[in-house]
């Protein structure tokens, strides 16, 4: 009786110590994930995406923290443990990010976010119907274009596509000028020339609001640079590596985030045309759309352990 009882107090013991370094453990854990760190190339897409999954953690517990970073160093910051998620992987155009990358073991792949998007060159309606529908049309009206083509931000990928277009002569380009700027910068510019009837050849995507307001057309030709169907691209969202693995339920989420052209154009529109902050677009998109909450919850807990749905729902008032 006496040995049997000391053996209980053992097992109990054991079992109450073994219980407290695994709540231990799973605060460790929590603690550790409790901040999600996003890139953001400065890109409107991108800051939409963002803001929508940074609504949804807050709603969770956790504490997103968006850093601006370009395309590269966004990688960089994957590679070194400093950044957690990259909402914006446009393939096939960062194709040679994710080739680097993957093979330097730095990065996971969690899938695409995005399919239908497209990403080319593109000209004012005017400028089509004078003739410049494919890449190889530029050349004969380079004087009207001032020998010009409107990238964005130095360093992005595309823009690295461009200059090779131009060094390397292809459709008698090898005099014309590449002109980085910021997405903003490009869209001043294109609704300037626009206004003015000037013509105009820049780097033109959906989603964006641009699609609505500009009456604009993209150039057939260039498949051999961003792809077919006009830069068809699909968005991927890539992490560091391991991250899912560690924090399983920001992995979960993150898995469950599908994003659809409506929506970002929306949310593009709230933030460029209604001058309204990316978290005040994505609390107003999701208020009015709450439904696609229960596809992006679906198994998703608070930081906590609760369940998700019903604490975000909370936290947006509905």
């Amino acid at each position: 009786m006496f040995a049997s009882y000391n053996t209980n107090r053992l097992v109990t013991a054991v079992g109450l110590a073994t219980c407290l370094l695994a709540g231990n453990a799973a605060a460790a854990v929590s603690t550790q994930c409790e901040t999600v760190r996003f890139t953001d190339p400065g890109w409107t897409d991108i800051s939409s995406t963002n803001a929508l999954a940074s609504t949804v953690l807050e709603g969770l517990g956790y504490s997103p923290e968006i850093s601006i970073l370009g395309v590269p160093i966004g990688f960089e910051g994957m590679k070194g443990n400093e950044i957690d998620v990259f909402l914006g992987n446009w393939m096939p155009a960062q194709q040679k990010f994710i080739d680097a990358y993957s093979a330097e073991g730095a990065i996971d792949i969690v899938g695409e976010n995005l399919i239908g998007a497209k990403f080319t060159l593109a000209v004012p309606r005017y400028a089509y119907e004078a003739g410049v529908k494919d890449f190889s049309d530029l050349a004969e009206f380079g004087e009207q274009f001032r020998q010009r083509i409107y990238g964005i931000d130095a360093g992005a990928p595309a823009n690295q596509l461009l200059q090779k277009m131009i060094d390397s002569g292809d459709f008698g380009l090898v005099e014309w000028r590449l002109v980085e700027s910021s997405e903003h910068g490009v869209m001043s510019q294109v609704k300037r020339d626009i206004r003015r009837q000037n013509f105009i050849v820049f780097l033109g995507w959906e989603p964006h609001p641009m699609n609505s307001n500009f009456d604009m057309a993209y150039l057939t030709g260039g498949d051999k640079y961003f792809g077919a169907d006009f830069g068809g691209a699909t968005i991927q969202t890539v992490t560091r590596k391991g991250y899912r693995e560690e924090c399983g339920n920001v992995g979960k989420l993150l898995t469950n985030l599908k994003f659809t052209l409506q929506m970002e154009n929306q949310m593009m529109a709230f933030i460029l045309d209604d001058e309204q902050s990316p978290a005040e677009a994505a609390q107003k998109y999701l208020k009015a759309n709450p439904d696609v909450l229960n596809s992006w919850l679906a198994g998703v807990t608070t930081l906590e352990g609760a369940e998700g749905l019903s604490a975000v729902q909370q936290h947006l008032g509905l």
